[in-house]
């Protein structure tokens, strides 16, 4: 990820470059940011406060907070806060979405087998090149319980799937 770090009123130091680029890093556990995406912080002081802007345009959506304090580096953390906060909601209702569809395919299902019908479909795909994280967040963003794509490491076709007991299953296809 890109920085573009601007100050309102004030002139941005290295230690606060430094601040922010350290802390926003450190989401980069829970999201997959490319290298090209740019990451906007604005700082901007006031005669009695300091407030920090950060958008973050992810696959998800824009992560997007706004702190004001008296102190820029504890603006700076509880922005961070507020853009964990963010993520772990995102990430609560993609996996709940998941589980509805989920529930509802076993019951289309269980309506399907009740009609003695067995319907197929079929669909094509084109596999595409990615890491491991990024397939797994491509696949909680369709609501399948599946993604195929092919892996940036090893160049193999490979299938990621949700495991019944929760976490994650691989299979590479060896050609």
């Amino acid at each position: 990820m890109r920085f573009e770090i601007v100050g309102k009123n004030v002139t941005v130091t290295p230690a606060m470059k430094e601040k922010i680029e350290k802390k926003i890093s450190s989401l980069s556990k829970y999201l997959i940011i490319n290298d090209d995406t740019i990451v906007r912080v604005v700082a901007r002081v006031y005669p009695n406060s300091q407030k920090v802007e950060v958008t973050i345009p992810t696959k998800i959506g824009i992560l997007r907070t706004e702190v004001v304090n008296d102190d820029f580096y504890a603006a700076v953390d509880l922005a961070i806060d507020k853009l964990e906060d963010q993520i772990r909601r995102q990430k609560t209702r993609l996996s709940k979405r998941h589980k509805e569809h989920l529930v509802q395919a076993f019951i289309d299902e269980i309506e399907s087998e009740e009609e003695n019908d067995i319907p197929v479909k079929t669909k094509s795909v084109t596999a595409e090149e990615m890491v491991l994280d990024e397939a797994i967040m491509q696949m909680e963003l369709s609501g399948h319980s599946f993604y195929i794509y092919k892996d940036e490491d090893s160049q193999k076709i490979a299938v990621v799937y949700a495991r019944h007991n929760g976490g994650y299953g691989l299979i590479e296809v060896d050609e």
